[in-house]
């Protein structure tokens, strides 16, 4: 039999085998059986070289053909019998309902950025935003915290680069790059953007050199807020940030205000509080933000008049709230993205 018959009905054989081949192991060993190192295909293609020079042009236009055709019928099959692998061995009872797709659920940490933002949006305040990576300007500088303060100090912050300059959205001269450490910074461009009044909160993720405990993460989220306008007083502080955290943390909640230190305000002020949580806790009061009055020399340096304009300015963390109205004693938890600790919020 000539090497072209022995093609032709080499090829009606695969063709007919791979056709009936009944499950995809099958299909496979009759791949094998004539496609593979010793199969029958293969060893017709070695006899290519024993033929005469003017028979093979012919004679490999058929092998390639009949190769083609046995490769279409095996890809056919091999999707015939996928889909089939792929069918219920059972019978399918479409009436049945379907399955549900559950929806996932905001992160305990955006409820309570929520919540917050909600509270102040009925006193009238917007929500302002600013770059994470700021550079020594709008961090320090312009916030009166001058290069031999302690809260320049490099164990307390992220500097991109020692060598690096600013690739902030607007630098100013040459400062290094840093990863905020407050968003304090969103007030400095706000006000250097437009005139009072102004009336903002920045939420926003912040970053500082302290190592993860129970009560400390180098990442975390602050909100801060500033009041700007004319005759803005102390009372407009207090009567604020009472209304805000009483929404927050029940009508019972009672606030007191110490004095302290802060650069960018003066006077300035820690806010402790309590209610019945913190009683429960064995404790009388607890720290919570903190405050004070815009101090004249940032107003100086973001070109507001001083003696025009007055105004107040706070911040506290959005895990110490979380944390207090959830019962959460370790922070740690908020960022381990364990399902059996997120799904009870």
């Amino acid at each position: 039999m000539s090497l072209l018959a022995l093609v032709d009905a080499v090829k009606e054989s695969a063709l007919a085998d791979l056709k009936t081949a009944a499950d995809l192991s099958a299909l496979e060993q009759t791949k094998g059986s004539y496609l593979g190192v010793d199969g029958r295909f293969t060893t017709l293609l070695k006899q290519l070289g024993t033929l005469p020079k003017e028979e093979k042009p012919a004679a490999g236009k058929a092998v390639n053909a009949a190769k083609m055709a046995i490769e279409a019928a095996l890809a056919n099959r091999r999707s015939e019998l996928e889909l089939k692998a792929a069918l219920p061995k059972e019978p399918t009872d479409f009436t049945l309902p379907g399955r549900p797709r559950f929806l996932g659920r905001l992160h305990p940490l955006t409820q309570v950025t929520d919540d917050i933002v909600r509270a102040f949006r009925k006193l009238g305040f917007a929500v302002a935003d600013g770059p994470e990576i700021e550079d020594e300007y709008h961090c320090f500088d312009a916030l009166n915290t001058p290069a031999d303060h302690p809260a320049r100090d490099a164990q307390d912050t992220f500097f991109a680069s020692e060598n690096a300059r600013s690739t902030s959205a607007n630098p100013v001269g040459d400062h290094l790059p840093l990863l905020r450490t407050h968003t304090s910074s969103v007030q400095i461009r706000v006000m250097k953007s437009q005139p009072p009044p102004i009336r903002i909160i920045i939420p926003g993720r912040v970053y500082r050199r302290d190592n993860a405990d129970a009560t400390h993460n180098p990442t975390f989220h602050q909100i801060e807020g500033l009041y700007v306008d004319r005759d803005v007083t102390m009372g407009d502080l207090k009567g604020t940030v009472e209304a805000v955290f009483k929404e927050l943390l029940g009508g019972d909640t009672r606030l007191r205000f110490r004095p302290h230190y802060f650069s960018y305000t003066e006077p300035s002020l820690e806010i402790d509080f309590t209610n019945p949580l913190v009683k429960k806790l064995g404790k009388d009061w607890l720290e919570i933000a903190g405050c004070g009055m815009v101090h004249p020399q940032v107003f100086e340096n973001v070109g507001y008049d001083p003696e025009v304009w007055s105004g107040w300015a706070f911040g506290f963390g959005i895990e110490r709230i979380a944390m207090l109205r959830y019962g959460i004693t370790d922070i740690r938890l908020f960022y381990e993205n364990d399902l059996r600790f997120l799904n009870q919020f």
